[in-house]
């Protein structure tokens, strides 16, 4: 599965903390990372790229589908993006136990292909161990893995991450954003990481991007 990420002249105008986003970006196959202070719009630049958030103006593409595109009136709907999403806190459901968790958004699958498929994703997130322990049990390191599982799991043709390994201490962090390049590698998907830590940006990322009050800027 490949495909470029692009935004082109779009612009969000006071974004979550009032920052105006003028964001011009494109991304491969491949894992970036954006880094910058807070408030400089990063988070605004996933929640426009995955629907959340609706620009007042520019393009956004998936591969050769348009997202958005103000100038025709367009746009479409989070739901049928099919972009993951993931953010700080792993937001798993307290009730489930890891593999349903992973099976959460695979309810197209027929019911005896969703334990096998979520299995295997805790497994290629190296956290099949903890498949059937529950939510709540989980560390901190280890929910982040059923969460990108999760992620993961269902196909998505991009993923957007914002800061999902940043309470997490820095050899772990490094660590995951590891495990997390492989796998944005052999998927061949655009992945796009928010981050304070411009130290793991430089170490993980293979393009980086840079943020400041609310515009997009390479390194």
């Amino acid at each position: 599965m490949t495909g470029h990420l692009r935004l082109q002249g779009v612009v969000v105008p006071g974004g979550q903390q009032g920052v105006r986003l003028r964001a011009d970006l494109d991304l491969g196959p491949l894992l970036g990372a954006i880094s910058g202070p807070s408030g400089a719009g990063k988070t605004t630049l996933l929640l426009a790229a995955a629907g959340l958030v609706r620009p007042g103006a520019g393009r956004i593409e998936l591969g050769s589908r348009a997202l958005f595109d103000a100038s025709r009136r367009l746009w479409v709907p989070p739901h049928q993006r099919q972009i993951a999403l993931m953010f700080q806190a792993p937001t798993l459901f307290p009730h489930l136990n890891a593999w349903q968790n992973v099976a959460y958004g695979l309810a197209h699958e027929p019911r005896h292909r969703r334990e096998e498929l979520a299995r295997s994703w805790l497994q290629r997130t190296r956290v099949g161990h903890v498949a059937d322990r529950g939510a709540t049990t989980l560390s901190g390191g280890e929910a982040q893995r059923v969460a990108l599982a999760r992620a993961l799991a269902v196909n998505p043709r991009a993923l957007l991450l914002d800061e999902p390994f940043s309470a997490l201490d820095r050899a772990l962090r490094r660590e995951l954003g590891h495990m997390l390049r492989e796998l944005v590698i052999e998927l061949r998907i655009p992945a796009l990481l928010v981050t304070h830590h411009e130290d793991d940006a430089e170490a993980l990322a293979q393009v980086q991007f840079r943020m400041q009050a609310g515009a997009v800027t390479a390194p």
